[in-house]
């Protein structure tokens, strides 16, 4: 995994890209939720908004499958599961804007 620092119209980005061919956009790691639905928060990697929700709460789903697409930079990014769990919660609407860090989903 390499680390960057990218400046867009003057707000820094810290990015983590990992290496590999999945074609699958990077998702932030999950970090234990406090208070959330959810143990594992599924956060936006970049600021976008989202195009579909492709999972649903209470629905089983496997590391890496696709939860959600977020559009960015006229690019659409696939938000995926960053374990094997359960959907706790959908934090997001269709057609939402939102803002890198933003919890998008949890998992159980």
């Amino acid at each position: 995994m390499k680390n960057y620092t990218i400046t867009v119209n003057g707000t820094v980005y810290e990015v983590s890209v990992e290496e590999g061919g999945s074609g699958a956009a990077p998702v932030a790691a999950p970090k234990a939720a406090a208070g959330a639905a959810g143990k594992t928060k599924i956060e936006a990697p970049m600021p976008g908004k989202i195009l579909g929700i492709k999972a649903n709460v209470g629905d089983a789903v496997k590391k890496g499958q696709v939860i959600m697409v977020l559009e960015a930079m006229k690019m659409e990014n696939e938000i995926v599961a960053s374990e094997d769990g359960t959907v706790a919660s959908i934090n997001v609407a269709v057609n939402a804007a939102v803002e890198a860090g933003d919890v998008l989903a949890t998992l159980n």
